[in-house]
């Protein structure tokens, strides 16, 4: 037999026959059922009672299944509503679609239609109660944390800039969270509900960023058996955000330029021009106007990027910030693996504030994921603090328990490689094309060291 299905229902019948029937059918299948004999009756089980859906008859006397849906609407508009008629009509299924029921039946009932309705309302309630809890941690991820002057400044740019369709260049080194002010901008414009697209310049190879920002048509080059849109269409209505600018070969910044210009391009290997509507923030944690003095850096797309420029400043300039980020990655990350609430003592606290953090905040969340994984206490001490942070934060005395100039080197070089590591979120091809070695070559180095990703299953 197959696997019996799970979820709530409410049958609102005023007919004692018809309500049997449902219950029969949908407990069979393994549904939960409740039931009501009226509207007045089922807005009061509401109270006490969240079903995953609601069967409703529109006839009922006193208050009819048409009232009850606008209610229900007005208190908990994703709760799926399945209008029930034996007087249906068109007018009337077009009225209660447009209330906001999820679909309308006739009696009499269709065993197989009632099933699969049901299930298709269940579903979506799911759906929908897991879209608003991915939405939720996606702004637990992308919220931004500080209490510093500088925090507190980019809040008011942002507030300030975000329902403007100003293009926006934001600098700062790597880490700072550059791409958590690109989202809060897209999140305070009027596009917040459209898409947004990220871009990762420098972590696609110059011979395919073009048609990763543009698209290509089939057969555009080798490999290309279909169209492919691009990212500037996906992002049509949007925003689209170009983190690391400053790696854009000049060819593709020259394309760049013209959909900046003329909001128009080309697929790669096609003719046909595609028009968008996007607004554009870019970043960098390169200096463009050296960049320019190089000739690295075309000077026209600079100045159409940087219509309001917004600096990040790097974790080690607003150290009144780290005890609050801290604590804040400590709160998520516990409730994301499900553990007790972890706080650091004093100490712990003085020693993430004395760091300099060269990874910046990308760097603290890491080894505050670290310290919430591999620390089994509640309250955390100096020791609990991940092999990253105990070798990154002593001082020179501390190495005074190290025997040989080799063992120095192997202890510096561990500390310098989870370091460049944790900058780069433990990515490890984006890591070595920065160190300027091959992949394999640093796979090699971390076996030999003992480096583990913290995102290791």
């Amino acid at each position: 037999m197959a696997e019996k299905l799970k979820g709530t229902v409410l049958l609102v019948d005023d007919e004692a026959p018809v309500r049997d029937s449902l219950r029969k059918v949908l407990e069979y299948v393994g549904y939960t059922i409740s039931e009501a004999t009226d509207g007045r009756r089922a807005l009061e089980a509401l109270k006490h009672e969240t079903p995953d859906a609601v069967l409703l008859d529109i006839k009922m006397p006193g208050m009819d299944g048409m009232e009850v849906l606008k209610r229900i609407v007005e208190t908990d508009s994703a709760l799926p509503v399945i209008m029930i008629s034996g007087h249906g009509t068109i007018q009337t299924a077009v009225e209660a679609t447009k209330t906001g029921a999820f679909d309308f039946l006739e009696k009499p009932l269709d065993r197989d239609r009632v099933l699969l309705t049901v299930r298709n309302a269940i579903a979506s309630r799911r759906l929908s109660e897991e879209k608003a809890r991915l939405e939720e941690d996606l702004t637990k991820e992308f919220r931004i944390i500080g209490e510093s002057p500088a925090i507190k400044e980019l809040l008011k740019t942002i507030e300030k800039i975000g329902p403007t369709q100003a293009r926006v260049l934001i600098t700062g080194e790597n880490g700072v969270g550059k791409g958590i002010i690109a989202r809060a901008i897209h999140k305070a414009s009027e596009r917040a509900d459209a898409r947004f697209v990220e871009v990762c310049c420098a972590a696609i190879p110059d011979d395919l960023i073009e048609s990763e920002l543009l698209g290509y048509e089939k057969g555009a080059f080798t490999g290309a058996v279909a169209r492919k849109p691009g990212r500037f269409e996906m992002a049509d209505g949007g925003t689209i955000f170009l983190d690391e600018i400053g790696d854009m070969s000049p060819k593709v910044q020259a394309k760049v330029l013209r959909v900046l210009e003329e909001s128009e391009f080309e697929r790669v290997g096609g003719t046909k021009t595609i028009t968008v509507d996007v607004r554009v923030i870019a970043a960098t944690n390169k200096d463009l106007r050296a960049l320019i003095d190089e000739g690295k850096f075309r000077e026209d797309l600079f100045y159409r990027l940087n219509v309001v420029p917004m600096e990040i400043p790097p974790l080690r300039r607003r150290k009144e910030d780290i005890p609050v980020l801290a604590e804040y990655f400590l709160r998520i990350y516990c409730e994301m693996y499900g553990l007790k609430p972890k706080k650091p003592d004093h100490a712990v606290t003085e020693k993430l504030v004395e760091y300099s953090w060269p990874g910046n905040v990308r760097e603290l969340r890491n080894i505050i994921e670290r310290m919430v994984i591999t620390s089994e206490a509640e309250h955390l001490e100096v020791k609990d603090l991940p092999p990253l942070a105990e070798g990154a934060l002593l001082k020179s005395s501390d190495y005074g328990d190290v025997a040989t100039y080799e063992e120095f080197k192997g202890i510096s070089e561990k500390a310098f490689l989870e370091r460049k590591l944790g900058e780069n979120n433990w990515n490890i091809s984006k890591t070595a094309k920065i160190l300027g070695m091959q992949r394999s070559n640093l796979y090699k180095k971390m076996q030999k060291l003992g480096i583990d990703s913290p995102h290791k299953d």
